[in-house]
């Protein structure tokens, strides 16, 4: 499972995503995100997609690798399908099952929102897969930095978000190693009713928040004994600097939004 963990991992390169200012792609993932929602039409879809696809091939990042990815969400992706095919509302009725009914606006609602998962999780393994932790850390703390004025943590807060994106595939893989370890002592995860079920994983649960418990107090340990006292007083070794290929970058990402309010107000779906 941990090797279809790609959200939190990093994947050396040189392409031209990978060179871009950290800042850049936070704010283009941002872009991208706000497309994504207030996209309403197949074609809007079509383009992002195919914007995604580019920025895959640009990035030198492995369409399986992206595949691969996606698998551990999937069932929320159905279980999201199920829901908004289901329990949306209508008159355009497709079929009706007795009490149940599935009309058209449900099938188009429910599509929708499984492109906008699947397409948000590609866009947030982009951005995690071409960005080091440090740079990423950085990046956030410089988007930041205005907010200091006002006596806001903003390397704080950028060190924390990105610690916690980064021990995501160290978490999956704790989980993996303590549900075998409890399989192997004859525990049962699969089999009874709901109740049973969640019983049986307060087994895993501990060991598992005492794991995360003990990594989080190993970590800050390892950075007081490095003399961790937070961003104050702090230089960069390499100071963050735009070039021309960051703002082409954010000229395509703001053509993209545009592209797709446009198609909006023409009512193109």
């Amino acid at each position: 499972m941990q090797n279809n963990i790609s959200i939190g991992q990093y994947f050396p390169g040189d392409s031209f995503v990978h060179r871009l200012d950290p800042r850049t792609k936070i704010l283009f993932s941002l872009l991208f995100i706000v497309c994504i929602f207030l996209s309403k039409g197949f074609l809007c879809f079509l383009m992002i997609a195919m914007f995604a696809f580019m920025c895959m091939k640009v990035s030198k990042i492995s369409m399986k690798f992206i595949i691969k990815g996606l698998k551990p969400i999937m069932f929320i992706v159905l279980f999201t399908f199920m829901l908004n095919l289901f329990l949306s509302s209508g008159d355009d009725v497709f079929v009706k099952f007795g009490v149940i009914s599935i009309t058209f606006s449900g099938i188009r609602n429910a599509v929708f929102m499984a492109i906008r998962l699947i397409l948000l999780v590609t866009c947030t393994q982009l951005l995690t897969l071409t960005t080091s932790p440090i740079q990423l850390t950085d990046g956030i703390e410089r988007l930041l930095s205005p907010l200091k004025r006002i006596g806001f943590p903003a390397h704080e807060l950028a060190m924390m978000m990105s610690i916690a994106l980064r021990f995501i595939p160290t978490l999956i893989e704790e989980t993996e190693k303590i549900t075998k370890a409890q399989k192997a002592r004859g525990a049962d995860f699969e089999t009874g009713g709901v109740i049973k079920r969640v019983k049986s994983m307060i087994p895993l649960l501990v060991p598992l928040f005492v794991g995360a418990f003990r990594r989080a107090d190993e970590l800050a340990m390892a950075m007081e004994a490095r003399c961790y006292r937070g961003g104050s007083g702090r230089t960069k070794m390499r100071p963050l600097q735009y070039t021309n290929n960051d703002y082409y970058s954010m000229a395509a990402g703001i053509g993209l939004m545009a592209f797709v309010i446009i198609l909006n107000a023409l009512k193109v779906f």
